[in-house]
């Protein structure tokens, strides 16, 4: 069985993302500091962008689970 690849999966970059953790709490990126440690950040053009949202999920699944943490496509979020 071979898988099924989406042109926008595999080249769009991408941004790991979590919700706010209480009421009226913005998002947050992850920024990868220098032992490539998570920080979170505010504004998304600071974040870490990786070169594809399944790149971008991969690393959100490896976070702690009380991140809830997703990938998100660069820009998406825009106004």
């Amino acid at each position: 069985m071979q898988a099924v690849t989406h042109p926008a999966i595999v080249t769009r970059p991408a941004l790991v993302a979590r919700t706010g953790l209480g009421r009226g709490d913005a998002e947050t990126y992850l920024q990868l500091g220098e032992p490539g440690l998570p920080v979170w950040v505010t504004d998304p053009e600071s974040a870490t962008a990786f070169a594809s949202l399944r790149e971008a999920m991969r690393a959100a699944t490896r976070l702690p689970a009380h991140h809830r943490a997703f990938a998100v496509p660069q820009g998406a979020l825009r106004a």
